[in-house]
């Protein structure tokens, strides 16, 4: 049971002296308009704008009030809100924010009457979204990354379609460095970067945590073998040893067939149509398994309405509407967003974008990640021990090991609660 300490300040340690941001109240003097503070972030934000003159015309007693946060500052922002009582009614999350701030007690579940927004979605987004069984926030967008790929390159090295599994797309690989020419490689895997590892480790069937999330498992035999996946393409010359800040431009590299594999996610499609030769042919394939079709993490932001509004029902209305499958699908269209809601997926401007048919494939065989709050500082820890790894520091052993010691170290406070039959 999750458990709300009585003084919220002490509840965030460093964060209780931070300066709180945020607007004034949400009510006007005595005017009789809710006013709806919603707080969004980046490209989404931008936009988000377009949707709201319908709501208000629907509702004719509320009024939304958008604020745009940065991505880079949201999260400290949420926090730092939370500390000084002043969080909006309604705000975009990151997925992987659900648990922090189900932890501290900000969230707002998702009430009985809202229960049918939870149809119509993908399985393991929804299941980022929940805690303990209960949902924390809704799905607005969802992301996940695959394979954006050279299919001209693909050919000449001759394979007509995408490998399925790690052997056979390990030697098409091979075949597509050959046909790319001296100086060139296959796929970029910025060392920077954890996404592409933490990809590889959910093809296998353990889990990433054990032990009610305390503990890593990350020296287990199905993470090792994707460690070592990970590190061959290195070793054997398919990948370079790069960050992405060695890559002055990512579609002038891909263009000139410098690689022909690349991980990435949605927002990419539309850059990829702009950034490109037009003779330059290129797909996108979901990710291959060990044996097969593999999984993802699955990505996006979602809408949260915090506990400490006044304006509960103004702001569950909101995200209805939001949510709405004919509002999803313009707003994918405005934004180049995935709609979380699946039915969406059935409007032309989805359905027959031959870049996103991988897209809905792959999440349907996404994969959700720990709910640890900790969990997105174990995934840096884990990427700085790869990139060591890819260096020649570890083998894939050795990495394993190490990344249990520093999971395991970010979780000890979380099994010292548990042990003591507690949780925050």
């Amino acid at each position: 049971m999750i458990q709300t300490r009585p003084d919220r300040r002490a509840a965030l340690g460093l964060l209780a002296g931070a300066a709180a941001s945020g607007l004034s109240a949400c009510s006007g003097a005595n005017d009789g308009v809710t006013r709806l503070r919603f707080w969004a972030m980046g490209n989404e934000g931008d936009h988000v704008g377009d949707l709201i003159p319908e709501f208000e015309r629907r509702n004719p007693g509320v009024k939304v009030q958008i604020q745009i946060v940065p991505w880079t500052a949201a999260h400290e922002k949420l926090l730092t809100s939370y500390a000084g009582d002043s969080l909006p009614d309604v705000s975009q999350i990151g997925n992987t924010w659900v648990a922090e701030l189900s932890a501290i007690g900000a969230l707002s579940p998702t009430p009985t009457a809202a229960r049918d927004l939870l149809t119509d979605q993908f399985p393991a987004v929804l299941d980022t979204n929940a805690v303990d069984g209960r949902a924390m926030a809704t799905p607005w967008y969802v992301d996940t990354r695959l394979l954006f790929y050279r299919a001209d390159l693909l050919a000449r090295a001759g394979w007509d379609q995408m490998p399925t599994t790690w052997a056979d797309w390990k030697r098409a690989m091979h075949a597509v460095k050959r046909a790319a020419g001296q100086g060139n490689y296959a796929i970029l895997l910025p060392i920077n970067e954890f996404e592409q590892l933490l990809t590889f480790g959910l093809q296998v069937d353990e889990p990433l945590l054990v032990d009610q999330a305390t503990r890593g498992n990350f020296a287990s035999p199905g993470f090792v073998a994707a460690l070592a996946f990970y590190k061959s393409l290195f070793d054997e010359g398919l990948a370079p040893v790069a960050s992405n800040t060695q890559i002055s431009n990512v579609w002038t590299e891909f263009a000139r067939g410098y690689f022909s594999f690349y991980m990435s996610g949605p927002w990419n499609v539309g850059e990829f149509r702009r950034r490109l030769p037009p003779q330059t042919r290129w797909m996108t394939a979901g990710v291959p398994g060990p044996t097969g079709p593999g999984a993802s993490a699955p990505g996006g932001s979602s809408l949260a309405v915090f506990k400490s509004s006044p304006n509960q029902e103004a702001a569950w209305a909101l995200v209805r509407y939001l949510l709405e499958p004919g509002v999803q699908a313009e707003f994918a269209r405005i934004t180049g967003d995935l709609p979380a809601r699946r039915s969406a997926w059935s409007t032309p401007s989805v359905a027959n974008d031959p870049y996103l048919k991988a897209f809905e494939a792959q999440l349907a065989r996404a994969e959700a990640v720990p709910k640890a709050p900790e969990w997105e500082r174990i995934v840096t820890e884990m990427q700085i021990v790869a990139e060591r790894m890819v260096r020649g520091e570890y083998t894939p052993e050795a990495a394993g090991a190490e990344i249990d010691r520093r999971a395991d170290r970010l979780l000890e406070k979380r099994r010292w609660m548990l042990e003591r039959g507690r949780t925050t």
